[in-house]
């Protein structure tokens, strides 16, 4: 990885949990909508990779009904498993059997092989050797299954505040780049969204197609800057970009609604196994 390994939004940090949230709420629409696009259904076997919270193995698992089965696999599952963790647990009980595995899909094998559905959302623009992490998803497909990877490309976007929004604006410009700075220190390849549709045609998938989703403002898109700035505020700090006041001021402004920020660009891209020769 970069010069500094490690992932940098921390999920054993408190506002992990406020993100995963805003993941939720900002992102699963669109990602249901592909999911059903391929064909979720009763009895389909799916895996969650790199799940983080609970929303989507979730939504799988109702998806699925109680004949199918739902692996949800992370390097950390305490957001699967703890406190936080009921809409797993219900729906595990009352829809669907979901399977919460601590896994590492950098170097473990796929907890099944013969999957209709791999899908991973905000995971592999953070990991090394992402080309082999694809081929280890498609792997676990069965001939006709589907891969569904989504992924940020900020460098397609890199505007925290696209309208001109005077200091404001300024000071959650300088925020934006010093957040992208630590991520790339991190390894994470800020422009890894467009490359998608060549790395699953490389994995030898087909039918590949994608998408971009940019939400430019809304309540829940205030509420992940406002929990990422947290989380990372202390490396912002040190690093130079801001100080604390200014840190400050930028998360009164999202309190207040009177900024509108954008989340970077999510790239969704899907491609299908084909059969055996």
């Amino acid at each position: 990885m970069g010069s500094q390994d490690g992932y940098l939004l921390d999920n054993r940090r408190r506002e992990a949990g406020q993100r995963f949230d805003t993941f939720a709420e900002l992102f699963d629409p669109w990602t249901f909508a592909h999911l059903d696009r391929v064909g979720l259904g009763e009895g389909r076997r799916c895996w969650e990779v790199g799940a983080g919270g609970p929303s989507v193995p979730a939504g799988l698992a109702r998806s699925v009904g109680p004949t199918g089965r739902v692996w949800a696999t992370d390097i950390d599952t305490s957001w699967l498993t703890g406190p936080g963790a009921g809409a797993v647990t219900d729906t595990a009980t009352d829809a669907g059997p979901i399977e919460v595995l601590r896994h590492d899909v950098t170097r473990d094998e796929p907890p099944a092989t013969g999957l209709d559905l791999v899908h991973a959302r905000l995971v592999l623009v953070h990991l090394p050797d992402r080309a082999a992490v694809l081929a280890r998803l498609a792997s676990a497909l069965r001939p006709g299954g589907w891969l569904i990877v989504e992924d940020a490309d900020p460098g397609l976007q890199p505007l925290a505040c696209p309208a001109d929004t005077g200091a404001a604006g300024e000071r959650a410009e300088r925020i934006r780049r010093g957040f992208r700075a630590l991520l790339a220190q991190r390894g994470a390849d800020l422009e890894f969204g467009r490359s998608l549709p060549g790395l699953l045609r490389g994995a030898g998938l087909q039918d590949v197609q994608a998408e971009g989703y940019f939400p430019f403002t809304s309540p829940a898109g205030r509420e992940l800057e406002a929990a990422t700035v947290r989380q990372v505020r202390g490396q912002l700090v040190d690093a130079g970009p801001v100080t604390d006041a200014e840190i400050d001021a930028h998360l009164a402004c999202l309190a207040e609604g009177t900024l509108d920020v954008t989340t970077a660009p999510l790239i969704t891209c899907w491609g299908r196994r084909g059969a055996a020769p």
